[in-house]
Formats: C-alpha cells, sequence, structure tokens
C-alpha cells in the first residue's frame, strides 16, 4: 500500500499486523470499558494490555469494504508501522464483529478488515506531544453524523510502551488501541476518524463505509 509522507511517498507491504486491546492509561477507565462490553457479552481480557496477531492482509486502504452482518463497527486508533528501520504514526480503524465479539474477541477482530488513512507521520517529529494528539471518530446513525469518541493520546498508554509488550521488526503495523465510545459500543455502517495535533495544525483524516452481507444459514 501507498501512503503520504511529509518525505514523499511510501510503499509498505506488511506482513505481520497486531491489534493491541485493553490498553487505557487510566486503569478504572479500562475495567468501565470491560464493564461496558461485559453487558453486551464480552469475555473480559486475560491480561490487560492485551496484543492479537491478525491477518496482515487485512490492512486496507479501502473505503468500501464488506463485512458479513450488520453487527460491526469501527474504532478510531493510532497506527504504528515500521519500515525500513524508521517508526512512522498513523491512523487506522479496528472494526470489529461485535455480534462475535461475545464469542471470541479474538475472532471478531479476525474477521473485519483494518481500514487506515493514508497518511502518516514520522514518529519522531511527535514524539515530544504524543499526549496533545487528539483523537476522534463519528458514526452515521439516521442520516447524520454524530460524535462517538473524543479524546486525546493521554488517555491511551505510552506508545513505546505498547512497543515493548510487541516488539515491531519491519514491515510490521500495530493498532494501539482506542478510546471509549459517547454512548455505548454499538453496530456502524458507516465511521470516520481525525488525528490532530494542535501543536502544527496538521490532522490526518478518513472514512470508510462496511457494507453488510447477508448471512446464510
Amino acid at each position: 500500500m501507498q501512503f503520504e509522507t511529509q518525505s514523499g511517498p511510501l510503499s509498505f507491504s506488511c506482513t505481520r499486523l497486531v491489534v493491541a486491546g485493553w490498553t487505557g492509561r487510566d486503569t478504572a477507565a479500562v475495567a468501565h470499558h470491560i464493564e461496558e462490553l461485559a453487558a453486551i457479552g464480552v469475555p473480559p481480557p486475560s491480561t490487560t494490555p492485551l496484543y492479537y496477531r491478525v491477518s496482515a492482509d487485512l490492512l486496507t486502504q479501502a473505503t468500501e469494504l464488506q463485512v458479513l452482518g450488520p453487527d460491526s463497527s469501527g474504532e478510531a486508533e493510532p497506527l504504528l508501522i515500521q519500515h525500513d528501520g524508521a517508526l512512522w504514526l498513523g491512523l487506522g480503524s479496528d472494526h470489529t464483529d461485535r455480534a462475535l465479539e461475545a464469542t471470541s474477541v479474538a475472532a471478531s477482530k479476525q474477521v473485519c478488515p483494518k481500514p487506515v488513512a493514508t497518511a502518516l507521520w514520522q514518529f519522531d517529529e511527535v514524539a515530544d506531544r504524543l499526549d496533545d494528539l487528539t483523537l476522534e471518530s463519528w458514526i452515521e446513525e439516521s442520516g447524520t453524523w454524530v460524535p462517538y469518541q473524543s479524546g486525546t493520546l493521554a488517555a491511551i498508554r505510552p506508545l513505546l510502551e505498547l512497543m515493548d509488550g510487541a516488539p515491531m521488526s519491519d514491515n510490521t503495523a500495530m493498532l494501539c488501541g482506542t478510546l471509549g465510545a459517547i454512548g455505548g459500543v454499538r453496530p456502524a455502517v458507516k465511521f470516520k476518524a481525525r488525528l490532530g495535533d494542535p501543536h502544527s495544525g496538521r490532522e490526518i483524516m478518513f472514512d470508510y463505509t462496511a457494507h453488510p452481507l447477508p448471512i446464510i444459514a
């Protein structure tokens, strides 16, 4: 896939994709998120944070996706990419099957594509202010975009700390966890997200549609 960077286009071929879960820095907030998901039948994690390996070919820049059934939705997450010895920061969505999540979190992540934005920032350029970066998302409900997530990366464990739990070799991508959902986790077909840097005024944005396929028994 091709990414846009300030130093020019970057070609990246993902061979290892990791989805980090339960990465909240506030342990009380993590416990609340676990309770939130438990309310819809999701079993608690064995440990926190937890690193899920999923198929590398799930990583995509497509804006039109196909998913099985009507029960999936996205989550805005910082994206780390290791390429040619350098670390990059981007924006992705851990699109997840919410119905399957109640049976197996790992399986719910494996069955859905992981869309990402087409822009990357050099990690070193923002490393000194990661906590100030803003993360937001919206979902479409009844034809209107409504806020779904809003906060800063200060709510997520330090990204370099997360890398200690899942070392990044070249051609690795990692989604680094997310913020709580405003109004609770729920399915949505249309999703958009934004990563902002208040210091420079730069932002990364993307949106996509996840078209549900019929479930045939």
